[in-house]
């Protein structure tokens, strides 16, 4: 199991979530995500540019859930949980 950090924006993404209808399906994410964060199913994706290295998975249409794995330390850092295009 990975223990999860969240960076000061997604903290911030968090009330958005919370008031948007998102939780439980984010909620499923992150609880995937802790125990298996390269499980297929649902999808997920490799970024590129600025955010290389870091994996992307889709909350829903327009927002995703970004995230890295750091595997010596069994630690996953989330750093947004909402639209990135904002």
């Amino acid at each position: 199991m990975y223990k999860l950090i969240f960076s000061p924006q997604a903290k911030k993404d968090a009330k958005n979530i919370s008031s948007s209808g998102l939780k439980n399906k984010v909620n499923e994410l992150l609880d995937l995500i802790e125990k298996e964060p390269l499980l297929y199913p649902p999808k997920f994706e490799y970024l590129s540019g600025v955010l290389k290295g870091k994996i992307s998975r889709r909350i829903n249409k327009q927002h995703k859930l970004i995230y890295e794995i750091f595997e010596e330390e069994k630690l996953i850092k989330i750093y947004r949980m909402w639209t990135h295009y904002q």
